[in-house]
């Protein structure tokens, strides 16, 4: 397929996804069975973020003006190691690799193994040669690059099978949020949309908070319970009582409003329904703290203007931009120079 053509297709199932498709439904439903963190509700919210931005005609147009794509390309083999923390979390590396014109081959997340199949189906619909162009398998083998996402740990072993093969690999990674004392009710209502949207498990979701020294909490606590109706969920619950357990078994510091709850920890990652912080008594320190923990930080959500380098507004961390890479490593820069 041309790139036009390649285009096409996906510009197509951008327009589909926002129409009503009762196999879609179905398929939702089978994954939530699958995996109880997928409600449907957020299995929607990631398929609309793909439609409405990722596979926009104008958005797409001119998020590629930026490359120098080819017209036909020399196609390669790019194993794909997906991760499974929120839905089709791995959309954006398959939707780089067949734009880049390469044949993705796919290792599914056990936790998220139904929903891009369905959208491999739907583009065949509209394009059958789109076929050709994924192919998901339960062992990578006979491949030419690799891009793999998953923990510290397991990015070890990727390293160990992976290092001789042009490469892309992603490790254990979260937001953070720096705060000034100043942030209006909205705003933080809208950090809150940044810690538990899809339960906390993204990368992309805030999980420790650097506030300055002498930090009033409350109006923070009072914001965050505004997002209350998540311990509805069972899983998200059961982790809630479990941790707030065990800091009160432990006799350890922790302020909590019910849906939350907050540790003074150096750790950037959090626990499920948890959220760190610290202290900081300058700006300039602790940004050169965050330059030195860059390997941990996939992205800072501030007020604009508050730190020199580049932030987020409250309330986006979970609306990736198309040029938004992941650890901040240009995946179609990465493929087409293969």
């Amino acid at each position: 397929m041309k790139l036009e053509e390649r285009i096409s297709a996906l510009i197509a199932l951008g327009k589909h996804l926002q129409e009503p498709d009762e196999y879609r439904e179905a398929v939702m439903h089978r994954t939530h069975f699958n995996n109880q963190w997928f409600t449907k509700e957020n299995q929607r919210k990631a398929i609309q973020a793909i439609a409405t931005h990722f596979l926009s005609e104008k958005e797409l147009r001119n998020w590629l003006a930026e490359y120098d794509m080819p017209e036909n390309p020399q196609a390669k083999t790019v194993g794909l190691v997906m991760a499974g923390n929120i839905p089709l979390v791995g959309f954006h590396d398959v939707f780089c690799t067949f734009l880049a014109g390469h044949r993705a081959m796919i290792k599914l997340s056990e936790k998220d193994k139904f929903l891009l199949p369905y959208f491999f189906r739907q583009l065949a619909i509209i394009d059958p040669r789109t076929a050709d162009y994924f192919v998901p398998v339960e062992r990578l083998q006979d491949f030419d690059a690799v891009v793999a996402t998953g923990s510290n740990n397991s990015a070890r072993y990727f390293e160990q099978y992976f290092g001789k093969y042009p490469h892309i690999i992603r490790k254990n990674r979260n937001a953070i949020a720096v705060l000034d004392g100043t942030e209006s009710k909205e705003e933080l209502e809208a950090l809150g949309t940044d810690v538990f949207q899809y339960f906390g498990l993204g990368c992309r979701n805030v999980a420790k908070l650097y506030v300055p020294r002498g930090y009033s909490f409350e109006p923070l606590l009072e914001a965050l319970h505004e997002h209350r109706e998540i311990v509805l969920n069972d899983k998200y619950k059961n982790n809630f009582d479990y941790n707030y357990a065990i800091l009160v078994l432990n006799k350890e510091k922790y302020m909590a409003n019910g849906c939350i709850i907050l540790k003074e920890d150096r750790a950037i990652s959090s626990p499920i329904a948890g959220l760190n912080y610290a202290y900081y008594q300058d700006l300039k320190a602790l940004e050169k703290e965050l330059k030195e923990r860059k390997e941990e930080i996939q992205l800072v959500v501030a007020k604009d203007g508050l730190l020199s380098q580049k932030t987020y507004p409250f309330g986006k961390a979970q609306q990736p931009e198309l040029s938004d890479y992941a650890d901040g490593v240009d995946t179609i820069d990465f493929l087409l120079k293969l």
